[in-house]
């Protein structure tokens, strides 16, 4: 009996299973709507979704609002998930999703771009984002901020804290800049 528990435990820890940087954790729905409410996402925008899970906020995009959007994850489990969930919504012409680092993203063609990541995530992407974002481009984040880079709103709904930042045109951010 031992020796199964054992070969049991060790085909878990053999398995090549992505390195997760964030638990999967889905943005409750009504936390969603709040979030492409707050970016003013409309059917000219193109919204990226960055740790998409089951892709709720871009097929909400999509189905609600009218946009385009790209999910991107990087674990083939959520991947599957959210393509399942937007044949059964009915918008794969209007969004897709990718298995993939988010740090190896071209986020250039984002018009909105959400996440629920944990704060040092954010604080990695930040310069990423702010390098490659347009100007004016909406960045809404669920439950973390940027660190020193102060929203331009915050919204408290069903008990979660959401954050709005426009990227300016100086790209400039933080203290003594």
């Amino acid at each position: 009996m031992l020796t199964l528990f054992a070969a049991a435990a060790f085909a878990q820890t053999t398995t090549t299973a992505p390195k997760l940087d964030v638990p999967y954790v889905p943005t409750p729905q009504k936390v969603v709507d709040a979030m492409l409410k707050l970016a003013k996402v409309s059917k000219d925008d193109v919204v990226y979704d960055l740790g998409c899970g089951d892709g709720r906020i871009v097929i909400t995009a999509a189905k609600e609002h009218g946009a385009t959007g790209t999910g991107f994850d990087i674990n083939p489990e959520r991947i599957k998930e959210a393509n399942d969930n937007a044949r059964e919504a009915g918008v794969t012409n209007k969004v897709k999703f990718v298995e993939q680092d988010l740090f190896k993203v071209d986020y250039r063609p984002a018009s909105v771009v959400t996440l629920y990541l944990l704060p040092n995530v954010n604080m990695k992407l930040r310069p990423v984002l702010l390098e490659q974002l347009k100007p004016g481009t909406r960045i809404v984040s669920h439950a973390f901020d940027m660190g020193d880079w102060e929203p331009e709103e915050t919204q408290v709904i069903d008990g979660s804290t959401i954050y709005l930042w426009t990227v300016p045109e100086s790209k400039k951010i933080g203290k003594g800049r």
